[in-house]
This record gives C-alpha cells, structure tokens and sequence, in this order.
C-alpha cells in the first residue's frame, strides 16, 4: 500500500515543500501544524513515518513525540532549526529513529525516510516471509498479489509466477528456457515465444513506460530479471 507520512511544522511553506516532494514518490502525505493536532492524528490514523519538527505551538516535538511512544512504535524523524547536539540528543532519547538539521535538502530528507522504510520493511518480511516489500513493490506470496505505489495490479497466474521468481531472486538473470521450465514446467509443449509474450503483457501491467522498464529488464541475448529498489 502507499506510504503514509505525517509532516508535523509550524512553517507552512516547508511542509507544502515536503509535502509535494513526497506526493511526487507516490506517499500519501497528511500535515499538522502544531503538537496537539500531530498528536491527535498520530491517535487516529496509522502511519509509515513521521516527520516532527522540535519548535511547535502547544506542545513541541520533544512532548509530542514522548507521547506518541506510549501507545505507537511509528518511526520518528525530528527536524530541528537549531545545530545544537543536545537537542538531537534529546529526541533519540525521547524515542526518536533520526533527526535533520535545517536548513535541509529535500534530497537527504528523501534518503532517510527511504532508508528508514527498507529497515521496516526488513522487520515486516521476518515476522511475516510470505510478503516480499521492494521499494514501491509489496508481493504477497500468500494471497497471490501484487501492489505498486500502493496500487493493485491485477496478474494472471502465469504473470504472477513469473514476477513472483525474479522478485525473490533480484538481479539474478533467467534465460527465456530457464524461465519457461520453471513457470510452465518441463512437459509445457509451447517454446520461448510464450516466455517473451507473458514477460510482455506483464510490463504493461507494471511498468509506467514498458519501453523503459523500472522492474523487469532485458539482458540483450541471455533473459530477463528484477531490477531491486535497492539498486536503483
């Protein structure tokens, strides 16, 4: 599903920044402006990440983010205006996972969130092997479906083994032999054409541009793979 993020600053023009940043990658993005309204969604929606700045009306970061321990483990990047070490120092020990100093890119802020993500992610697949997360890519092998951006796209069965292979094993190039034996088996009487067809149809479903593919790519005279989020 899409990533939900919370921005929590009092700046309206920094959280309209982030906020379109973020939308542009695909996340749902909710925004509070002080301590009490960030603490009541935090209650009332459940979220991937939040990003909370320190100076707030109300109640500040350090408050908001004490509370919101006491009943979520939601991931929590602090934004300070201030260089000063203690108050990073004070947000990891009230409970947060990072924190950015501003003035900041919104490049780094990008980074962090992702590289927070892929931690979560790595936590979900151990409690639960059946769901492969990859970037935007989310797989559940047991329920035999597949989400991109959050999005639901709708495989045959063929095109779901097919993906369901190169997902588990990214980067690893399958001939177009290697691919129809495994998927249709080794008594399938059709040839390779079926693998080329099937990788085909399953580029329209997935990819943006099929011409320029982001998940599932062509090794010229060998086969095709998975491309992973995390060597992208």
């Amino acid at each position: 599903m899409a990533k939900k993020v919370l921005v929590v600053d009092d700046e309206k023009l920094i959280v309209k920044g982030i906020r379109f940043s973020l939308e542009q990658d695909g996340m749902e993005v909710d925004c509070a402006y002080d301590g009490e309204e960030a603490l009541e969604m935090a209650h009332n929606k459940q979220y991937d990440i939040i990003l909370l700045d320190i100076m707030l009306p109300k109640l500040d970061g350090f408050q908001v983010c004490q509370q919101i321990r006491e009943f979520s483990n939601v991931p929590i990047v602090m934004l300070t205006a201030k260089g000063d070490d203690m108050d990073k120092i004070l947000g990891l020990e009230y409970g947060a996972d990072d924190y950015i100093t501003k003035p900041f890119n919104i490049l780094e802020v990008k980074a962090r969130i992702k590289a927070i993500m892929r931690r979560t992610s790595r936590k979900e697949m151990e409690k639960n092997p059946n769901v492969i997360v990859d970037g935007d890519v989310r797989l559940d092998c047991e329920s035999r479906r597949l989400f991109i951006q959050g999005r639901e796209i709708k495989l045959t069965a063929k095109e779901f083994d097919l993906m369901e292979l190169m997902v588990k094993t990214p980067e690893k190039v399958y001939s177009r032999e290697r691919l129809l034996n495994l998927v249709w088996g080794y008594e399938y009487p059709g040839d390779f054409r079926t693998v080329d067809v099937h990788v085909r149809r399953l580029r329209e479903k997935v990819e943006a541009n099929p011409s320029e593919p982001k998940y599932v790519h062509t090794k010229w005279g060998v086969g095709y793979y998975y491309h992973s989020d995390k060597q992208r």
